[in-house]
């Protein structure tokens, strides 16, 4: 068995609308089918914001208005990425609460990593189906225990 230890830095966007929240369904990766915030990975020699706006409109087809930084965490996962390998990630999330004035998101496929993304009810959301991230904002936010 062989196992890959990687670090990957990202920027993510906590988009809440009275009690809803926008979420991506994860296609691949260590958290398919798990819901996760809009977001991604850091591209080479750019700024934290342009990731957000860029994967914002990538993964849920909104221009942002305003955002605004609301904490950086990490996690840990492995996961079996096929058979008898492994992956060692090490997680950083950059999370920024975000305004739109959008309401309709972007409900197919990004070809990607995401299924699309859509509205979800944050009373009705189990923390099962929550990515790390996703989980840990709605628990800072005081919305799920």
């Amino acid at each position: 068995m062989e196992t890959i230890v990687k670090t990957h830095i990202g920027a993510y966007g906590i988009i809440v609308q009275g009690d809803k929240i926008a979420l991506v369904r994860k296609a691949r990766g260590g958290y398919k089918g798990k819901l996760d915030l809009p977001g991604g990975g850091i591209e080479h020699t750019e700024l934290p914001s342009e990731t957000l706006r860029r994967e914002i409109m990538e993964e849920a087809g909104i221009p942002i208005t305003s955002y605004e930084l609301f904490d950086v965490t990490a996690t840990n996962i492995k996961w079996e990425m096929e058979k008898d390998l492994w992956e060692d990630l090490h997680h950083i999330g950059i999370l920024y609460k975000v305004e739109t004035n959008e309401l309709s998101l972007k409900a197919e496929s990004d070809g990607l990593d995401s299924d699309g993304a859509n509205w979800y009810s944050i009373v009705d959301l189990s923390k099962d189906e929550l990515s790390p991230f996703a989980k840990y904002v709605l628990e800072k936010m005081k919305y799920i225990n």
